[in-house]
């Protein structure tokens, strides 16, 4: 069987499809791996067969399987050597097969690499796999899809009035970026990678496609590390009396945009030093993998703990007394706007933040639906929650609409005349002044 035809098949039936939802770019790296394990196993052999053949007549040369590099042999032994790398990649099982070196040449695999490695090659689940991620991918996009379209429209519209820029709203409009950017970043990368079935277009992916893994990697990291802002900055407005906005909000964009470019700039160094392989989208090196993963789940357990920090504190004030009225349909605004944000941006991370990767097929699929779906419609609920519900911008909306449609009003009369000859804004005037006496006329004393 081919190189590439295996990678194919590999690609399709591997758990690590269910991680890339493309099966182009993993035959990708799968054949990359396998060409690079080729070219290091002719270089071997080069080296070896000649001076072996000085010393061993009779014996097995060393040979390429399109699996494993067998080395030359004498006549009557047997060579152990571990499972393939693509093998291990695919299953995480580190197994041995064996071969002899007869008088008719190299025996047959034993056992075979299918059961040596766990690998059923043959397996009649792979076409069923194949069609559920597609249909799960479908899914994801148009989440994705309505989040894009959604936000921009929240953004469009916090950045129109005037009135709505303050450090609260400044947050929410950066969040809303991150999650545009993270959209954006899952359409250019389902885009680059995977928009072309035919595998023998690797060489073309693997020119960009580095870069394209990096800048979805950095939308990813920084939509984490503004739902991190949105906790932090309701936590300070609970428990800080009286603090510099702008100060903090400056730190908020550190926070926001430049901590994550950091644990980018250091993933990307050890990716090109340490594994170099396919387009970074194999995480095969767990230290390496733990340099963009460790600080996401620092900041979903961090927002937790804010998350339970913040109702606490919400129900301590609301069973406070002595709590004016006022103040308590402020905090109780604040208690809703947080339950229905924090939980949707943050708790349900926490539920898979520590999710064991050996699991069940079908305890992957169900952990892929849930995260998948509710990740891609994330931001929709975001922007209606913090934008198209909030009664200041509705208010702001219907002002807007109000005076253009008064603004029309007048354009669409402004040559007009009514019956005493005068304009349509002097009737006004005059209607005006004419109600004005008569209230002063009722609030004169009768004599």
């Amino acid at each position: 069987m081919g190189t590439l035809a295996l990678a194919a098949i590999l690609a399709v039936s591997s758990p690590l499809f269910s991680q890339q939802l493309g099966v182009t770019q993993l035959s990708c790296d799968l054949s990359s791996i396998m060409e690079r394990e080729q070219e290091r196993c002719f270089e071997v052999l080069d080296q070896t067969n000649v001076s072996v053949a000085s010393w061993m007549p009779e014996g097995c040369a060393g040979k390429w399987d399109n699996l494993s590099c067998w080395p030359s042999t004498p006549l009557g032994h047997t060579v152990s050597i571990p499972c393939p790398e693509i093998l291990q990649i695919i299953t995480g099982i580190n197994g041995t097969v064996h071969r002899n070196c007869t008088e008719a040449g190299w025996s047959v695999t034993f056992p075979p690499v299918h059961v040596a490695c766990k690998y059923n090659i043959n397996d009649t689940e792979d076409e069923d796999t194949k069609e559920y991620y597609m249909h799960l991918k479908t899914v994801y996009t148009v989440g994705y899809g309505t989040s894009l379209t959604s936000l921009s429209l929240a953004l469009i519209t916090l950045l129109s009035f005037r009135r709505l820029r303050c450090t609260r709203n400044y947050i929410h409009m950066h969040l809303f970026f991150s999650f545009i950017l993270r959209a954006m970043s899952i359409f250019i990368r389902d885009a680059v990678l995977f928009s072309i079935d035919d595998i023998n277009h690797c060489s073309v992916y693997l020119k960009d496609c580095h870069y394209v893994m990096i800048f979805f990697q950095y939308c990813i990291m920084a939509n984490y590390s503004w739902l991190l802002v949105e906790g932090l900055y309701l936590h300070t407005l609970l428990v800080v009396s009286f603090f510099s906005e702008w100060k903090y909000f400056c730190w908020y964009i550190a926070l926001g945009w430049g901590s994550p470019l950091v644990f980018i700039i250091a993933w990307s160094i050890s990716r090109h030093l340490y594994e170099n392989i396919g387009c970074w989208d194999i995480n095969s090196n767990p230290s390496i993998w733990w340099i963009i993963r460790g600080p996401v789940i620092l900041s979903i357990f961090i927002n937790f703990i804010l998350f339970v920090r913040i109702i606490r504190i919400l129900m301590k004030k609301l069973r406070t007394s002595d709590v004016w009225s006022n103040d308590v349909s402020q905090y109780k605004r604040l208690a809703r706007s947080t339950l229905l944000l924090i939980p949707l941006f943050g708790v349900h991370y926490i539920i898979f933040a520590f999710f064991p990767e050996d699991v069940s097929n079908q305890l992957l699929k169900t952990r892929l639906s849930f995260e998948l779906t509710i990740s891609s419609i994330q931001g929709f609920v975001v922007a209606v929650l913090y934008c198209f519900l909030n009664g200041e911008v509705q208010f702001e909306i219907k002002r807007k609409w109000r005076r253009y449609h008064l603004q029309k009003y007048f354009w669409l009369n402004k040559n007009s005349s009514i019956s005493n000859g005068g304009s349509v804004l002097t009737q006004i005037v005059q209607v005006s002044r004419s109600s004005q006496r008569e209230q002063r006329r009722s609030l004169t004393p009768q004599n």
